[in-house]
This record gives structure tokens, C-alpha cells and sequence, in this order.
């Protein structure tokens, strides 16, 4: 229930002040499981995912997010749960795999941070692992204009893509389906700047 009052209500902030756009709802799985992957240059860039599909999205954090009054909790009420970035989470990889399995979107900045840049940055291989693992798709969604507060906001979800079934995979192939996601996201970027 304060999830949904929550997105509504960040809904009519990004389209009052934003003037948020979003392109390609279709292409979000009604059902099942799905890996969403975007890129990250902004604080804003997790409020603008989750808003932009009427299914939850359970959001892998950084941990260090959750030592910080108010919002940790916050965000832990929302379905984001931490992970730490200085090694291999077992834990974050357990939940993340189980919620997938349930039917749930989990969403991941592959880039394992914020862009300073803008430019996409090389990709860890968390989104292609979890999403070998509990055999589901990814999806890639493009973000632009989400740092600053007065740009317009433009979300494009791309088709869900990499649905590998019960495949072991090695290190090379997990590095070759993160960049493919990579891609993804840059063809999509693109294709924004030239709409």
C-alpha cells in the first residue's frame, strides 16, 4: 500500500516538474521474473525506474544506503535490499535470485555505480549472473535527463533480452552477456537522442 502511494506520488512530481516521458511499457513482462537493468547517473535514476512500471521493482542497493537515518528504512519499506560492492555478496545474491524466482522484477545499475560522466561505464557481471541463474530475462532501460532538477526525464525500456534456460555459464560468457546488456543500453540511449 505505501509502495503505491509512494510511486503515485513521485509520479505527479516527475510529470509536474520533469515532465516525464516514458517509451516502451510494453515491453515489460506482465509476469514471471525479469533482471531490469539501466544505466546510473543520478540519485534520481531508482525513483524514475520504479515509477515508470506498474509492477514493483525491488531494487539491489548499496549497502552503506541503509547505515543512513530515514533512508534506510525508507528504501527498505520500498523492496530495495543491500548488497555490498567491495565483494561477492552470497546474501544479495540469495535474495535477489529468490525474488526472481517468485515471479518479481529486480532491478541493477550494471555499471555497479553512478556515471560521473554520463558515459556508460564497464559493466559488472551481477545482472547477466543473477539472470543465468534464475533463468529469466533482462531487461535494459535507457535513462536521460535525470541528473539536475529541471530537465525532462525520457525512460526507454527496450525488449527483455538474454532468457538463458538452466545454462552453467563461465567467467568469459558472463563478461561477453554484460556487455552485450551494454549495448543494449547504448542502442537505446541512441535511439532516444534521435526520437
Amino acid at each position: 500500500m505505501f509502495y503505491k502511494f509512494a510511486r503515485l506520488l513521485c509520479r505527479i512530481i516527475l510529470v509536474l516538474l520533469r515532465r516525464w516521458e516514458v517509451k516502451g511499457k510494453e515491453n515489460l513482462p506482465s509476469g514471471g521474473g525479469a533482471v531490469l537493468v539501466a544505466n546510473h547517473v543520478s540519485y534520481w535514476d531508482p525513483v524514475v525506474v520504479g515509477c515508470a512500471f506498474n509492477r514493483r521493482v525491488y531494487f539491489m542497493a548499496k549497502s552503506e544506503l541503509f547505515e543512513i537515518p530515514l533512508l534506510g528504512p525508507l528504501i527498505s519499506v520500498l523492496g530495495a535490499f543491500p548488497v555490498r560492492r567491495d565483494k561477492s555478496d552470497r546474501n544479495a545474491i540469495r535474495i535477489a535470485v529468490k525474488l526472481l524466482e517468485e515471479g518479481n522484477v529486480v532491478g541493477i545499475f550494471p555499471e555497479g555505480g553512478r556515471s560521473r560522466t554520463g558515459e556508460l561505464i564497464k559493466p559488472q557481471p551481477g545482472a547477466a549472473m543473477l539472470a543465468f541463474k534464475a533463468e529469466v530475462p533482462v531487461l535494459p532501460v535507457a535513462l536521460r535527463g535525470t541528473r539536475g532538477v529541471l530537465s525532462k526525464i525520457t525512460v526507454i525500456i527496450g525488449r527483455p533480452v538474454l532468457n538463458q534456460e538452466g545454462k552453467k555459464v563461465k567467467k568469459a560468457e558472463l563478461e561477453a552477456a554484460s556487455q552485450s546488456i551494454m549495448v543494449q543500453l547504448a542502442d537505446l540511449l541512441e535511439q532516444k537522442n534521435n526520437n
